[in-house]
């Protein structure tokens, strides 16, 4: 197995799955720093490449030398934010880092299944909801548009090349080892525990899809497979959603009652510019073809949530 982005959030549960289930896990790491506890529980486990996603001849080598058979690829850069202030940035991770990446696998003769990340911003603001994976790409915004190109380049490689590759979308995750404190669940979550009325950057009516980080790298291992098993499914897009769609206030409401301060009232800024307003995504598709759903109710999964936060904040109950 080889795994980039296996150090961020959803590839750290992603890979800490993998070698849990006894497979030899060889991941892209770029930058040195410190690990949260999920990854620290299977560091040692791994074979570290050192190296950047945009750098074709080092993925390339680094497959080969280790003998890889399923590549997921998760390096990217995530945050809508910082694509808004450098859009250039994160076009050259999200869109040249999966071709280079993609190339790679190409030329690798022992590649089976490769699983791409895309997202459900690549569809954009569409009049018909849910979006279904026939629903068209319509992204606009710098962070969509990078993963609208991620999405279409991988399309390209299996139906030009062959590459054995499907592709995910997935709404906005949650979950124990998110310390990026400007997603609303990290940021409400650690804001409640504190004491704190949570911020809200938006006006709080977006609509949302959100997944438990554990239901989303269960996702990724069940498709990867369902390939092995099913060559057929290559070129394939799948949708991987709860089909629990919240505002952002709802979820905030939610938060602050897991974390025991249902008192506090969120700051609303309605700072937040270029957001989708509503993003609602089906299911079905997994469902049917890959036997997948969702294994968290939200409630249990926000109580998971905040169980680590609580612990990772606060230290460990007396």
């Amino acid at each position: 197995m080889f795994v980039t982005g296996a150090t961020g959030f959803l590839g750290s549960h992603l890979a800490g799955m993998l070698v849990r289930a006894g497979a030899d896990v060889a991941v892209l790491v770029r930058d040195e720093s410190a690990p949260t506890s999920i990854a620290r529980a299977w560091l040692a486990e791994v074979t570290k490449v050192r190296g950047d996603v945009r750098d074709q001849a080092l993925l390339e080598r680094a497959i080969g030398e280790h003998g890889a058979r399923s590549v997921f690829h998760l390096a990217a850069q995530t945050q809508a934010a910082a694509a808004n202030r450098n859009p250039v940035s994160s076009f050259e991770s999200n869109v040249r880092g999966t071709w280079a990446l993609l190339e790679a696998t190409r030329r690798s003769p022992l590649v089976e299944q490769v699983v791409v990340a895309s997202s459900d911003k690549a569809y954009g603001s569409q009049p018909e909801l849910p979006y279904t994976e026939a629903t068209p790409l319509l992204a606009v915004h710098p962070y969509d548009v990078s993963k609208a190109c991620a999405d279409m380049v991988a399309s390209s490689y299996h139906e030009v090349f062959d590459v054995p590759v499907c592709i995910t979308r997935c709404g906005n995750f949650y979950g124990p080892g998110d310390l990026n404190w400007d997603r609303v669940v990290p940021g409400c979550a650690r804001a409640a525990l504190r004491g704190k009325a949570p911020v809200l950057r938006s006006d709080g009516t977006p609509v949302r899809d959100y997944l438990y980080v554990e239901d989303g790298a269960l996702a990724y291992i069940t498709l990867a497979e369902a390939l092995a098993a099913r060559p057929e499914l290559a070129g394939e897009a799948f949708n991987f959603s709860a089909e629990r769609q919240m505002t952002v206030l709802e979820l905030t409401r939610m938060i602050c009652e897991a974390a025991g301060r249902p008192d506090l009232e969120p700051d609303i800024r309605g700072t937040a510019t270029h957001e989708i307003g509503v993003q609602q995504l089906s299911a079905a598709k997994a469902r049917h073809l890959l036997g997948w759903s969702a294994r968290f109710p939200v409630e249990e999964a926000l109580q998971r949530t905040i169980c680590w936060y609580k612990e990772h904040l606060l230290g460990p109950a007396p």
